[in-house]
């Protein structure tokens, strides 16, 4: 059955990457893929739970005196039920409350134009002093926002100031690299560091101290490469009809800082409170709902419908909250069947250097989704005990291992383009082909990625 699971799964991560030729949505393989592991696990749990879950298994046993007479089959068919399945959505629907929470907060802001109180301050024509301000403003926007909404921000800014399309793609381009290296050292920037974060394996105190600067690199190296291709001023900037004139400036502005507010606040909030994160991010959710549900009721807006909260979030990306779900329950089944513990075994024994092993994922995230990547790594190395010493204590909370996988999974997934979110947003938007960003800025971006590893080597020496 095990290796039935492998190869399903390795059919089904196909079937992900290859979403575009084979004209199948991305989701609707990970669903397929996550129920039919969850499935085959079911049905064959006699022959895995005993040995892989013994002392769990024989505890959920007496505790649960009514199975003592019934089948292996069936024992362990309720174990799967009542114990895997339980843990596993718990830990998962941590992941994905925090995400729905923040992508609705997210959508509020842009539903309001309040995106334009960054914006509207960029105005100068000079070629290389814009991509510098564009790649600074992506890699600090993404650290609080997410990839995905930061780089859809950044196209459509660029759309308005700059119309050829051959230098568009260049400042496109290091819009993919500063927006993965801006989420790799925030909390709440990236998908994955929000599961490392949700999880437990790793702190903000720890990205910011360790992972901040080597993130800062992986993208100045790139910005200074690039921007030496850029030389001389843009044409002057078209007048554009503002969107959404109903709105007042001070409203977007109040709109932009109570929601990015809200998003700084929710690390804070989980520091003092220790309740998971996404408890803090549906308070923030909950707390600006009411506020403007409390200012339309005063106003009276004949557009109040559209800009009301019910109406947004009609408008998060539910197909990838989606996608999370189905790829996050497959990596589940190869957890809960030991599968992940043996890859992990076998890496320790034939690598046994956390950076190496570090390096080798970052890259690797370049051609996979770095979401079950990450994930499949968790379920790999848990947790170690504080107490660890030697190689294990490299994985306890805030350990080596953990943070170099923060800045890796994000950063390495810039050197291809369709290896993060961020870069398939910008191949859809701006119909950037493979082969252009493989030859452009493939090379630029490893660079990058092995200068902030270097960089970050450097500080576990010193520090």
């Amino acid at each position: 059955m095990l290796t039935t699971l492998v190869v399903i799964f390795i059919i089904g991560y196909l079937a992900i990457a290859l979403e575009h030729p084979l004209r199948v949505d991305k989701t609707a393989s990970a669903l397929l893929l996550g129920m039919l592991m969850w499935i085959i696990y079911a049905m064959g749990a006699e022959s895995v739970v005993p040995k892989i879950s013994a002392e769990s298994f024989n505890h959920f046993l007496e505790s649960h005196p009514m199975l003592q007479g019934k089948s292996l089959h069936r024992q362990a068919l309720e174990y799967v039920l009542n114990v895997d399945i339980v843990e596993q959505l718990g830990d998962i629907m941590q992941t994905l409350l925090f995400l729905i929470g923040a992508m609705t907060i997210v959508e509020m802001i842009d539903v309001h134009g309040g995106f334009r109180v960054i914006t509207d301050h960029i105005n100068t024509r000079d070629k290389k002093r814009l991509l510098w301000i564009i790649s600074f403003v992506t890699f600090f926007m993404s650290a609080i926002l997410d990839n995905l909404t930061t780089t859809i921000v950044m196209l459509m800014l660029l759309r308005k100031l700059i119309s050829q399309q051959d230098e568009r793609w260049l400042y496109a381009g290091m819009i993919i690299i500063a927006a993965n290296s801006g989420g790799a050292w925030s909390p709440i920037g990236d998908v994955t560091t929000i599961m490392l974060w949700v999880s437990g394996n790793i702190s903000a105190p720890a990205l910011l101290s360790y992972v901040l600067v080597p993130s800062l690199v992986s993208m100045l190296v790139p910005l200074f490469i690039v921007s030496r291709q850029l030389t001389g001023d843009l044409p002057p900037r078209d007048t554009v009809i503002e969107k959404n004139s109903h709105i007042t400036g001070r409203q977007r502005a109040t709109m932009f800082y109570l929601g990015v507010g809200g998003l700084i606040f929710v690390p804070i909030f989980k520091s003092f409170t220790h309740l998971p994160p996404f408890v803090g991010m549906l308070f923030v959710l909950g707390a600006l709902w009411v506020f403007t549900e409390i200012f339309y009721n005063s106003q009276m807006l004949e557009q109040a419908k559209e800009l009301r909260l019910p109406k947004v979030i009609s408008r998060v990306d539910m197909p990838s909250i989606l996608f999370f779900l189905g790829i996050l329950m497959a990596v589940a089944v190869l957890q809960c069947t030991g599968i992940l513990t043996e890859i992990a075994g076998f890496l320790d024994e034939k690598i046994h250097n956390v950076y190496i092993i570090g390096l080798v994922l970052g890259v690797l995230s370049a051609i996979v989704d770095n979401v079950p990547l990450v994930a499949g790594v968790m379920g790999m190395y848990p947790v170690a005990d504080p107490a660890a010493t030697g190689y294990a204590a490299n994985f306890v909370i805030d350990g080596t291992f953990w943070e170099l996988m923060s800045y890796c999974a994000g950063v390495g997934g810039s050197i291809l383009i369709i290896g993060s979110a961020a870069g398939v947003i910008v191949m859809g938007i701006e119909k950037i082909n493979f082969g252009w960003y493989l030859k452009k800025f493939s090379w630029v971006a490893f660079l990058g990625y092995l200068s902030g590893a270097a960089v970050y080597g450097l500080e576990k020496l010193i520090f």
